[in-house]
């Protein structure tokens, strides 16, 4: 089996010849494990899909996961500055903004001085404008900036046609680089794009004081998502991750996230299936609570699975539970058993996930978050050994 028919064979609980692995690496750790300047890594999107190929195939993964959409090939046009202040690369814009990318981690933009850029406020909120979508501390943190890379003021984002053409560029750009590899796609869920509008503090504020508010702006996100899923699947990726980092039990209850969560979500991955794709969700930390709500909903599989203490997922009774319903993929803390970790710790670690996950397949090996940034290359490869050591079927 190639890398591409392995996933494909473990999300369909089908019998792979190996248990697959294929972690989802922070942005720092290809900052620092690759010669290109960040700024090129983050903007340019052909430099980008080199990368995410190139460590794939270092560490021997069987996916890559595109976790960025395309690039305009003319981005440094916008640029009135580039710099290497200390360590940090500093990008100042035509538009005012500045860009800092510190060594290992994701970049931060700020209005001119270095002040925070602006987000929603929930109390005044027009969700009817579409200046409220082009709140510069929203553009930015997701990603569409129109005031950068071109789409205008005034267009409709659930309309597929007005973003632009370089908008998949970088997922063809992988395929064509990586052709036996399965590729996935992301996409932010309606919840963060309402958590990134308004930011975290003050979204977790609007969910109590502004309910109302709260649910047009999901219904208008979500047919947003719906646009970049309609555009993604076009091309034909394996799967498409949805990202809802902040919907575990350390932001809200069950009762919220059976509110507002699961609805708009459940409509994402419904179109999802009906392009005859495969779906999984992103959602950090504490979701041990939240899995039943999860199996009625159309995923067909869940990400990141943190155990304690980072979350309350236990694989063995996920497993035991949801096996049939859910292909699985994680659970490695990847702070305790990646990160600060001796070798015989984390191969052990790897070894008993093995051990859970492979039987009746549905198991795809990788940490439970974002391998952080300074988790060793020569521990990375070390999963791959492992598996071909410990993970035959």
């Amino acid at each position: 089996m190639n890398s591409k028919q392995r996933i494909e064979a473990a999300m369909n609980h089908q019998t792979p010849d190996l248990v697959p692995v294929m972690c989802q690496l922070a942005l720092g750790h290809y900052f620092l494990n690759c010669s290109y300047k960040p700024s090129e890594i983050w903007f340019d999107g052909e430099t980008f899909a080199r990368v995410l190929v190139q460590l794939q195939q270092g560490y021997g993964f069987d996916g890559i996961l595109v976790n960025l959409p395309g690039r305009p090939t003319d981005w440094t046009n916008a640029l009135a500055s580039r710099e290497k202040i200390d360590d940090c690369e500093h990008l100042r814009w035509k538009s005012g903004l500045e860009t800092i990318f510190g060594a290992d981690d994701n970049p931060q933009t700020y209005q001119p001085g270095q002040k925070p850029l602006a987000r929603a406020d929930y109390t005044s909120v027009d969700v009817g404008d579409p200046a409220t979508y082009r709140t510069p501390g929203y553009i930015w943190n997701t990603w569409h900036a129109p005031e950068l890379w071109g789409i205008d003021a005034e267009a409709d984002l659930s309309d597929p046609s007005v973003y632009p053409t370089w908008f998949t560029n970088m997922l063809v750009k992988v395929q064509q680089l990586a052709p036996d590899v399965s590729i996935h796609v992301e996409v932010f869920s309606p919840f963060t794009h309402l958590m990134e509008l308004f930011g975290y503090e003050h979204a977790l504020l609007a969910l109590i004081d502004a309910p109302k508010t709260c649910h047009d702006l999901l219904e208008i996100l979500t047919q947003n998502v719906l646009a970049q899923v309609e555009l993604y699947a076009a091309c034909q990726p394996d799967a498409v991750l949805v990202s809802s980092a902040f919907a575990g039990a350390g932001f809200i209850s069950r009762q919220m996230y059976e509110e507002f969560v699961i609805p708009y979500e459940d409509r994402v991955f419904r179109a999802i299936r009906d392009y005859s794709l495969k779906s999984y969700v992103h959602t950090c930390g504490a979701i041990g609570d939240r899995l039943d709500i999860m199996s009625r909903t159309a995923v067909d599989g869940i990400d990141t699975l943190d155990p304690p203490p980072l979350g309350t997922v236990n694989l063995e009774d996920a497993k035991s539970k949801y096996g049939e319903r859910f292909f699985f993929k994680g659970n490695l803390d990847a702070v305790n058993e990646m990160l600060n970790a001796d070798d015989k710790t984390f191969e052990r670690a790897v070894k008993e996930r093995i051990r859970i996950g492979k039987p009746g397949s549905g198991y795809i090996l990788s940490s439970a978050c974002s391998v952080a940034p300074h988790v060793s290359p020569k521990r990375l490869k070390r999963l791959a050994e492992l598996v071909t050591q410990f993970g035959r079927y």
